[in-house]
């Protein structure tokens, strides 16, 4: 198995968006911070900020969009063509001549693209508390371990999640698409918040509350709660994933 994880991390590094997916994860949530300051330490000065517990940890969201093409791609790479002499064969058929064992295959898959989403979340994560705590001296307060590993959990289940809607649909713009959306243009789970409180058990929301503390959430969750119930969700749709993998032809 160990073999063949490390043959799973070589194919997923050696994919040119894994790259980029990696520099935009990595560098977009340490450029909120700094691009933010200026506005934040205003913010501190005037008192509409008297919270500061979050600082640095607020701005990993935006980060996410590199675990979600990870999780995207490790699977949707399966499915492309492997080359303009054979439109028609793809990259699954060779995966699964070298693995037949797809539940092998999908175990190996997964524990790659967690080991490279856990080293990214936690390099971006003291990245971005570091710079809040250059930038805003000790309004930024270090936070407790267990919220960085909140937050690191975060982003490996969202890549997870991307991994198992992918699964599911076989297709990687559909999921890569409604994901980004939902997580950078506009929330539709946070806009369903407003409509009923059962929104707050949305995987990206309820997930969250697992390192941040001061935001308008309309139920109280604790955060072991919320990382069981976003686990929950990640872990029943990748046994649907799963199945779906097993029983369909290539």
């Amino acid at each position: 198995m160990v073999s063949l994880v490390r043959a799973e991390l070589r194919k997923l590094l050696g994919l040119p968006t894994a790259w980029v997916a990696l520099v935009l994860g990595t560098l977009a949530a340490p450029l909120i911070v700094v691009l933010n300051a200026p506005y934040t330490r205003r913010a501190i000065a005037a008192g509409t900020v008297t919270d500061t517990s979050d600082l640095g940890l607020r701005d990993l969201g935006l980060g996410l969009i590199g675990p979600m093409i990870l999780g995207v791609i490790v699977v949707s790479s399966e499915y492309t063509s492997t080359g303009p002499d054979s439109p028609g064969a793809r990259q699954l058929t060779t995966t699964l001549t070298a693995v037949p064992d797809r539940l092998r295959l999908l175990t190996a898959k997964t524990t790659a693209l967690v080991l490279v989403v856990a080293a990214q979340a936690a390099v971006t994560a003291a990245a971005a508390l570091s710079l809040a705590r250059v930038l805003h001296g000790d309004h930024a307060r270090t936070p407790t371990a267990a919220r960085v590993a909140g937050a690191i959990l975060y982003w490996t289940l969202t890549a997870l999640l991307a991994y198992a809607i992918t699964l599911i649909t076989r297709n990687g713009i559909v999921p890569l698409t409604l994901l980004i959306v939902n997580n950078t243009v506009v929330s539709v789970s946070y806009l369903l918040t407003k409509v009923t409180d059962l929104a707050a058990y949305l995987p990206d929301i309820v997930g969250a509350r697992m390192f941040i503390r001061a935001a308008d959430f309309p139920v109280e969750i604790s955060p072991l709660t919320a990382g069981l119930v976003m686990t929950a969700w990640v872990v029943a749709l990748l046994a649907v994933g799963a199945v779906l993998f097993h029983r369909r032809d290539v």
